[in-house]
């Protein structure tokens, strides 16, 4: 067979490895016409020689580039405009690539918490070692009389952009102190997300570690559970107390469900 040989479409898909249907589809929005056509019955005829431009959009087409921009660059191109397009392309893919990784992050952090959330026993304080754990510290939150923690937090969904944060990875309250949250444990001194690129560290070490199930905020039994585990035990913690919602809107309907853990460290 010689390059100027007419093939049939069936022919010149099996040769190219490209489906009918998508020669076709190519062929009526102008990207890759046949060498000819019957004017008889309208048949697509293909040449081996045309391997070489159908190779051109076969490439780009895998790399995801928009069929118009293949359109354009197949009637002008040059190194210099090739290279303009491919090096836009690859900052768009870097882009995508962040936020797949952002959300696998998500996932994988989001998966973590539920599956912990679905073995404990909510009903026990005790001390756990916990390895360390990546978070962004937001900056202190203000408090006006008689405010709980919903309006410093509205506060800080607004800025997110501003304080790059993504809201989807868990947020949870942090107290300067054990004496901070025991005073008013529905008012965290600061709120923190659970992200891994984040640039604190809750560190590692033994923590006093307890549960309690309600909405946001309301956190009615671990003052209490925390005081008599430490007067009963002799137990020294220091250091802030974090609280997170191991179960919240995202797996739980009913917000009276929701599994909040909150931990101190305890001192050596």
């Amino acid at each position: 067979m010689n390059g100027n040989e007419y093939l049939t479409i069936k022919e010149f898909a099996t040769i190219s490895g490209i489906e009918v249907s998508t020669l076709r589809y190519w062929d009526e929005i102008g990207l890759f016409t046949p060498a000819k056509r019957d004017p008889v019955n309208n048949y697509r005829y293909y040449t081996l020689t045309q391997i070489l431009a159908l190779h051109f959009v076969t490439v780009l087409s895998d790399l995801n580039i928009p069929l118009k921009t293949i359109a354009e660059l197949r009637d002008d191109r040059d190194p210099e405009k090739f290279l303009e397009m491919i090096n836009n392309h690859e900052h768009m893919l870097d882009m995508e690539m962040r936020a797949l990784r952002e959300r696998y992050s998500i996932i994988h952090t989001r998966r973590e918490l539920i599956s912990f959330g679905m073995k404990v026993d909510d009903s026990l304080v005790s001390v756990q070692w916990r390895d360390d754990k990546s978070i962004i510290l937001l900056p202190p939150n203000e408090y006006k009389e008689g405010e709980n923690f919903i309006s410093p937090l509205t506060h800080y969904v607004n800025q997110r952009d501003e304080l790059r944060i993504n809201l989807s990875f868990p947020t949870g309250g942090y107290h300067d102190n054990l004496e901070s949250f025991l005073r008013a444990p529905e008012r965290p001194d600061r709120f923190f997300t659970v992200d891994p690129t984040g640039n604190r560290k809750r560190p590692e070490g033994n923590y006093l570690i307890g549960y309690d199930r309600g909405y946001y905020g309301i956190i009615k039994n671990l003052p209490g559970m925390f005081l008599d585990y430490i007067k009963e035990n002799n137990t020294k913690v220091a250091g802030p107390v974090y609280t997170i919602y191991l179960h919240d809107e995202v797996c739980v309907k009913e917000n009276s469900n929701f599994l909040a853990q909150s931990c101190i460290m305890v001192q050596k």
